[in-house]
């Protein structure tokens, strides 16, 4: 074998390694729901005072959102999202006291390393 075989071989090793999975899922991640307060699929008792939804990457508050519908399809929250103090991942939004119904949440986030993502689920607040 050359020199030269070898050395191209070495390069090929050093950047197969620096492609290893935990560089590739940093280089393509996403900001995706994790848990949502109310959860998604659930029934409260309670009206809940605000809205809490968690996700897997730090987000950009400039570029996400946060909203409210109510079975009608109005919206309910005052748009007021913004970011929990020192938890980048975790988007809130406080509600109006709400009525027994169906209310739909929808999210629209984009990562600090710009990926969007979106998405929605319903909660329901019990008579």
């Amino acid at each position: 074998m050359s020199r030269l075989s070898v050395r191209l071989g070495l390069v090929a090793g050093v950047l197969a390694a620096s492609l290893s999975p935990a560089v590739i899922s940093r280089a393509f991640a996403h900001a995706h729901l994790q848990s949502a307060d109310p959860a998604a699929g659930s029934t409260v008792t309670a009206a809940p005072a605000d809205l809490t939804c968690n996700f897997t990457e730090a987000l950009e508050p400039k570029f996400s959102q946060l909203e409210v519908r109510d079975a009608s399809g109005k919206r309910v929250n005052a748009g007021d999202m913004h970011l929990a103090p020192g938890n980048g991942r975790q988007m809130l939004i406080g509600l109006p006291k709400l009525v027994a119904g169906v209310y739909t949440v929808i999210w629209h986030a984009t990562s600090v390393d710009t990926h969007k993502t979106e998405g929605r689920f319903t909660f329901t607040v019990a008579p």
